[in-house]
């Protein structure tokens, strides 16, 4: 099959295709160079936002089931307060004086709040629990902030994403399934009751309507029931466009890691710094040194040995290089002892850190380098004396 290349926005175009059909992979985050997922700065600062995967389906679902239980559960109560308000309005419209308007909306106002307060206090707690259930509790202003860049939309990029997205194919097939899924709940509750409806002609009305009230409160929580169940796929789905949407590009990864972790220039520098640091004390321990165990040019190690304070020798000072240099240079400097071991020298510079004293497995030798070191420094004083 021949195909057509273009670099704008087709990877390519089978000749035999229609010209206007759409992939709903064309508007990913990825086709932006948005490849990486998300930090977790980057998500905290979406919620700190009020950027969250929230299904509305979800909070739909809850806010219709809650209230319709409500009204099952509060039916006689409103069917008293119907009662009394018509009773009410009937009564003044046989007088002769017709009351005053103050009067007439006051009545108004207390049977609203009779009827509907209590439905709409219920329907109030569904919706905050409902986002509650997704999202936890999160408070920011900014979704409803003015934005002034939303007076003049991409209309471009709102039809793409509105006809031609993954999220407009999702939203299609979610409201043609919610249709059908009612339509079948609605059609399995009518044709269970069709005997009884078809006897509303001479049943009396208060049984007719008390039938129909129980197929229509079936049919409702029914239908609740599903869109709750339809509600999952679609927080899911809604979960994962909100990654998707956080995603970001490479040099965003780094810039956010420039501003939390610091320039790698100057971090290097602190480390830097820091190390001549320890170098500089470390150094300034090698006179207090009882021996320097070298290499001879590649390594050296200042042990320190104390026996009233200390369980074993301890390492005071190592290097390597240009460092194991100039800690022999201190070390003859101030008359401290150097003795060539090789494995030695090897085994505690890559073992022992400084100011840990060294394995028992060094004793041994240990105990060798410095009997000799104090044999000599015995031979040297009774030569002085």
């Amino acid at each position: 099959m021949s195909t057509v290349y273009d670099n704008t926005l087709f990877t390519y175009i089978p000749l035999t295709r229609s010209q206007f059909s759409f992939d709903i992979q064309w508007f990913a985050a990825e086709d932006e160079g948005r490849t990486e997922e998300p930090t977790e700065l980057k998500i905290k600062k979406a919620r700190e936002e009020g950027k969250v995967a929230k299904s509305a389906e979800f909070s739909s679902a809850i806010v219709l089931l809650f209230p319709i239980i409500s009204l099952g559960i509060l039916s006689p109560y409103i069917l008293h307060q119907m009662e009394g308000m018509i009773r009410f309005y009937l009564s003044i419209a046989t007088q002769s004086n017709v009351i005053g308007e103050s009067r007439l909306f006051y009545a108004f106002m207390v049977y609203l709040v009779k009827l509907v307060g209590p439905i709409a206090v219920i329907a109030f707690v569904a919706a905050l629990l409902a986002n509650i259930l997704q999202v936890g509790f999160v408070f920011s202003v900014k979704p409803i902030t003015p934005d002034l860049n939303k007076i003049a939309p991409n209309f471009l990029k709102f039809f793409q994403k509105s006809f031609f997205s993954g999220e407009a194919a999702f939203n299609l097939v979610k409201s043609i399934f919610k249709v059908v899924i009612i339509g079948i709940v609605a059609y399995f509750n009518i044709k269970a009751k069709m005997g009884t409806i078809v006897q509303f002609l001479t049943s009396p009305f208060s049984q007719s309507f008390i039938t129909l009230s129980k197929i229509a409160f079936s049919i409702l929580i029914e239908a609740s029931l599903a869109m709750l169940l339809l509600s999952l796929p679609d927080y899911y789905f809604q979960r994962k466009k909100h990654l998707e949407s956080l995603k970001m590009s490479k040099q965003e990864v780094k810039e956010e890691r420039k501003s939390t972790e610091g320039d790698p220039l100057i971090r290097s520098r602190l480390r830097e710094r820091m190390r001549e640091i320890m170098n500089q004390n470390m150094l300034q321990k090698v006179p207090e040194a009882d021996v320097i165990v070298t290499n001879p040019t590649h390594f050296a190690v200042g042990m320190e040995w104390e026996r009233e304070a200390m369980v074993a020798p301890m390492v005071v000072a190592k290097g390597q290089d240009n460092m194991a240099l100039r800690i022999k240079e201190i070390a003859r400097d101030n008359n401290v002892p150097i003795v060539e071991n090789k494995p030695l020298a090897r085994a505690l510079y890559a073992e022992v850190e400084i100011g840990d004293v060294i394995p028992e497995k060094y004793y041994q030798v240990m105990a060798v380098i410095l009997a000799e070191i104090y044999k000599l420094d015995e031979d040297s004083d009774e030569h002085v004396s």
